[in-house]
């Protein structure tokens, strides 16, 4: 049964999903407390990989890894270390909106930490306004 608890760190987060939790609300979760703290120890810290451990897993890991670089750049921190890692990266561009209407919009949206990572999302991707 995936846990309710609110993760504290993005490495509780992969956490948390690898145990059923939707990735989603747990990162929803996590942001809003970042946002009211920011702490750069909650990105220190190498979530696991969850390639072999979740359907989305490589998608995760490089989505774990751009909301890390993303959220210390906004701060003015230098990205972790584990966020540069090539597991991190994806060998194929990874579009969450699949209507073909979308692709343009998110290539040209996508912060620079996703689109490195072949992440093509929203420009408000980590927003919780």
């Amino acid at each position: 049964m995936p846990s309710t608890a609110t993760p504290s760190s993005l490495e509780h987060l992969a956490a948390l999903a690898a145990q059923g939790g939707n990735f989603s609300f747990l990162l929803g979760d996590f942001l809003d407390g970042f946002y009211r703290r920011p702490d750069p120890e909650v990105l220190t810290a190498e979530p696991a990989l969850l390639a072999d451990r979740h359907p989305d897993g490589a998608v995760l890991d490089a989505f774990l890894a751009a909301t890390a670089h993303a959220l210390a750049n906004a701060q003015g921190w230098p990205g972790p270390a584990w966020a540069f890692g090539a597991a991190r990266y994806l060998h194929r561009p990874f579009f969450p909106i699949r209507a073909a209407a979308f692709r343009a919009t998110l290539l040209l949206e996508s912060p620079p930490p996703f689109r490195s990572r072949n992440l093509f999302v929203t420009a408000n991707a980590l927003s919780r306004a």
